[in-house]
């Protein structure tokens, strides 16, 4: 894809002197454990050096609320509420009998909507950074038009859905297909409001601008990347794997792609890798474990659930997995087995993710024979280069100032006048069934 320039309806940030800025994210983006997190923490960090941020955010893991402390020391101020997954699944359902999707529900809180309001009141942020789709509605009434707007869609949520839809059938298929339907259409209504919309890869930048080809123009790549100095593969670890050689797959346990990622490999590729003296064990390695992966555990699986760092588990893998069929997105489970010079065998699908060529330090298997081919001949030591070719492109491509780079180029200054025009531009659109916005 051609990166495209910058106009006028682009620019975001419009004093070069320190600004406000209101961030809202759906989870709490620390600790950076997950995908999402991740990118949300570094995506902060560095708006935070800049700029005084306000954060807004749900956490829906207890655990987590003694991290607002942490995050209180980058942030100007910082104000959240808690999120039950029982409780909102229950109103997400309600949204059944509306036209709103599920997602809307699953996040909507009057107090929440009240703090956003009391935030721009009181501090009138020049930018407001949206970190996924999900928080939109908060953002894009009539009395917020005076803020530019960053989306930061991070992929397509809604064609993740529309995947799910397809391979499920029963009454689940038609709750799928309709969520992935409403929430392109809030995708779409953002973008028609925001002044960028972001993606973190190509890939995505063009199937959403394939999808809504009408906001082209202000839809951008920021990738992610990887704090390469952490992920080192010469820092020395002791083995946490035991003495059998040892196939790892990292990521959070409950999340669908995952699980079903985990459930294919292990009754698919695991059989084809048993017998022999040296026959490999799978590491499971990841928070939340779900009942189903759990039943997965045996003599040559473990399932471990959270540890504390996954870095020792990715220095002594003798191969890393990433068998999903659903990647939307980029994979930051590949991205750090990487940095850390593994030898990762990924699907078609990931490498699609990535924009990888045959000679950048990824193996590719399709099916159950070529992963277990791929595994084989790892283990046996015939692809010792490719873990090095790994961490050479991470080093060179994915360090975290490089891949934001791309987002300092749309925090560029606006005369007074072109501010004006494109806070004239912009139309409020209705989200949701009869809330107009």
């Amino acid at each position: 894809m051609q990166s495209r320039s910058v106009s006028a309806r682009q620019l975001l940030v419009g004093s070069p002197e320190m600004s406000d800025i209101l961030f809202l994210a759906h989870r709490i983006p620390y600790p950076p454990d997950k995908g999402d997190k991740i990118r949300a923490w570094h995506v902060l960090q560095h708006l935070a050096s800049q700029h005084r941020v306000h954060l807004g955010t749900f956490i829906d893991t207890p655990e987590d609320i003694c991290h607002v402390q942490k995050l209180k020391t980058i942030c100007a101020s910082v104000f959240w509420r808690p999120l039950s997954p029982h409780l909102a699944t229950l109103r997400s359902f309600r949204c059944l009998l509306s036209g709103a999707s599920l997602t809307q529900g699953y996040y909507r809180d009057s107090r929440f909507r009240a703090e956003v309001d009391r935030v721009i009141t009181r501090h009138r942020p020049n930018l407001i950074y949206i970190f996924s789709s999900a928080m939109v509605p908060y953002v894009i009434t009539e009395r917020h038009r005076t803020a530019r707007l960053i989306v930061d869609m991070v992929d397509v949520d809604s064609e993740k859905w529309r995947q799910y839809a397809k391979t499920t059938s029963g009454p689940w298929h038609f709750v799928y297909a309709r969520e992935g339907r409403l929430l392109l259409k809030l995708e779409r209504q953002a973008a028609l409001t925001a002044d960028a919309v972001t993606f973190v890869t190509p890939a995505e930048v063009d199937l959403f601008t394939s999808l809504v080809p009408e906001v082209a123009a202000r839809v951008h790549c920021v990738g992610n990347g990887v704090d390469v100095d952490y992920f080192q593969p010469t820092t020395e670890f002791a083995s946490p794997l035991g003495d059998r050689p040892a196939i790892v797959f990292t990521g959070v346990m409950d999340y669908r792609p995952n699980v079903e990622a985990m459930t294919w490999f292990v009754r698919q590729v695991m059989p084809l890798l048993r017998g022999g003296a040296r026959a490999p064990c799978l590491w499971i390695v990841g928070s939340n474990p779900s009942r189903s992966v759990r039943a997965l555990a045996g003599p040559d699986v473990r399932v471990t659930g959270r540890v504390p760092d996954i870095r020792p588990y990715l220095r002594h893998a003798g191969v890393v997995v990433a068998p999903l069929r659903i990647a939307r997105g980029i994979q930051n489970k590949v991205l750090e087995a990487m940095a850390m010079g593994a030898t990762v065998v990924v699907t078609p699908e990931i490498r699609k993710t990535l924009g990888a060529n045959q000679e950048d330090g990824l193996l590719t298997a399709a099916t159950q024979a070529e992963f277990a081919e791929a595994i084989i001949r790892s283990l046996d030591g015939n692809f010792t280069s490719v873990g090095v070719q790994a961490r050479s492109r991470i080093v060179g491509e994915y360090r975290w100032e490089k891949r934001l780079a791309a987002l300092d180029r749309l925090l560029v200054d606006a005369e007074p006048g072109e501010e004006r025009a494109v806070r004239s531009e912009r139309k409020p659109v209705t989200v949701g069934a009869g809330i107009r916005t």
